[in-house]
């Protein structure tokens, strides 16, 4: 072991000083791009995101390429197929502890090393935790691809989970709880709000999970939960940018080749019964300084059915800038509302399509709640008109192009995490292009379908929560 420690460093320090190796260029064909327009006017390239090379190690790890060249740059991505809902009853939080203990060092790489060979390279790296995945990336300069490489495969093939480390994580994962959730307005709330809205606690836990049971928890349990989930035939690695494939392929094999695979995990039992009587709850919040609440409805998962795609473009028609109906209804017109907002919270299990409203001093959350409802109920009853589908449509085209969107599909980085998620989650980076299809095809008649549908009196929850000055609380819950 010290003999290959002393071998990778030495590696690692040619990397440094040298940049990536040079390998000759293989014969890759491009994939075609062509422009098509659709029924609706729209040009669009296609494919959206070109793919050079794909192919899975005999590990089980899959890997897909995208070349790029118009800057000196490449983004690393890799999605593990592990989140909230993998989690036991009794051992929650342990996939956002990882997301911390990943960079907490490994065989060959010490304690927030990972940051310093990155920053120093001029490039960027981060990770993040959700319900149904966990992604690590860098953005670097792509002379130094083989350095990201190395670092990535070096923790998914030793990261060093000790008793330390873990105690370590667990007091800053307090502290960020404590800073980011408990001491700021609403947060506690929308919690609340999860927990009530599912009826299955994979869905309905937070994904920050529960102090208690991390306590509770032996390095035994975290060290079978890294060797379960980070595991490389329960991940996908997108590379894009200035690259090329045909040295892709040998550096990824050559740093990930020789990772062992583990057995197959368990896939969790997501299921959602429907809902068909409304639950309220009332939570007392310290830091609120206005009243607000949330209304909220199950909704379909990511890709499943035509309502999935109708209910996007909803999202946009009531809340997306200072022209939308509840900006212009709530906030400007009826001035009830200082903010009035809707979101779906799209995940590949049952998902939640939401509406979150701070109400004004003067106003009671009964009465604004009545207007966001007559709101709902116009979607239902009337039809969008062209004008309005087509701002819709542009919209969602604006998120994936725009230079300030994180998925925009101008960074490599948001080619990457697309690419790396629609592999994880479909199997599949060309369904991004059959998505985009089928946004563009939603009707008005698409749109009254999946409000009637989905937006119902019996299948929502409500959320109110109230400024005090005393201890949070909870209130008047029906489930």
């Amino acid at each position: 072991m010290r003999n290959r420690r002393v071998a990778l460093a030495g590696s690692l320090a040619a990397i440094m000083l040298a940049g990536s190796l040079t390998v000759a260029a293989g014969a890759v064909t491009t994939p075609p791009v062509q422009t098509v327009t659709d029924v609706n006017g729209f040009e669009l390239k296609r494919p959206l995101i070109p793919v050079n090379d794909s192919f899975t190690l005999k590990n089980g790890l899959r890997v897909v390429v995208s070349e790029d060249h118009s800057v000196p740059v490449v983004a690393v991505v890799i999605v593990y197929d592990v989140g909230a809902r993998n989690e036991q009853k009794g051992r929650s939080g342990f996939a956002h502890l990882f997301e911390h203990m990943m960079f907490e060092g490994s065989e060959n790489v010490g304690k927030t090393e990972y940051f310093k060979y990155i920053q120093s390279t001029g490039g960027g790296v981060n990770a993040s935790t959700h319900s149904d995945f966990t992604d690590y990336f860098e953005k670097v300069p792509s002379n130094q691809l083989e350095l990201a490489l190395w670092l990535e495969s070096d923790r998914m093939r030793s990261l060093k989970v000790t008793p330390e480390n873990f105690e370590n994580q667990l007091q800053t994962v307090k502290e960020e709880k404590r800073l980011r959730i408990d001491n700021q307005p609403y947060i506690p709330a929308s919690i609340k709000m999860e927990e009530l809205a599912y009826d299955n606690w994979s869905n309905a836990h937070a994904v920050i999970g529960s102090f208690a049971d991390l306590e509770a928890s032996s390095i035994q349990d975290v060290r079978h939960f890294f060797k379960t989930h980070y595991a490389p035939n329960n991940a996908v690695m997108a590379v894009v940018g200035d690259v090329n494939p045909k040295q892709v392929r040998e550096l990824v094999t050559k740093y990930f080749g020789t990772i062992p695979s583990q057995p197959p995990a368990g896939k969790p039992d997501v299921a959602e019964k429907p809902q068909t009587t409304a639950k309220y709850l009332k939570v007392d919040d310290p830091h609120a300084q206005m009243p607000a609440f949330w209304l909220t409805w199950k909704a379909p998962a990511k890709r499943d059915g035509e309502d999935y795609y109708a209910l996007g473009i909803i999202e946009k028609v009531l809340s997306a800038g200072t022209s939308s109906r509840l900006y212009q209804r709530m906030v400007k017109g009826d001035q009830v509302a200082l903010s009035a907002d809707a979101s779906y919270d799209e995940r590949r299990g049952p998902s939640l399509f939401e509406s979150m409203v701070v109400v004004k001093p003067d106003s009671t959350p009964e009465k604004v709640r009545d207007i966001l409802w007559d709101e709902v109920n116009k979607l239902k009853t009337t039809p969008v008109s062209k004008a309005e589908l087509d701002k819709a449509k542009n919209q969602i085209l604006r998120d994936m192009f725009s230079s300030n969107s994180y998925y925009s599909l101008q960074r490599s980085l948001g080619r990457g995490e697309l690419l790396a998620q629609y592999i994880s989650f479909f199997g599949d980076s060309g369904l991004l292009d059959k998505d985009v299809d089928a946004y563009l095809r939603v009707t008005p008649e698409d749109v009254q379908r999946a409000a009637q549908h989905i937006l119902t009196k019996e299948g929502a929850t409500v959320v109110d929560v109230v400024p005090t000055e005393g201890k949070a609380g909870l209130s008047e819950s029906t489930k």
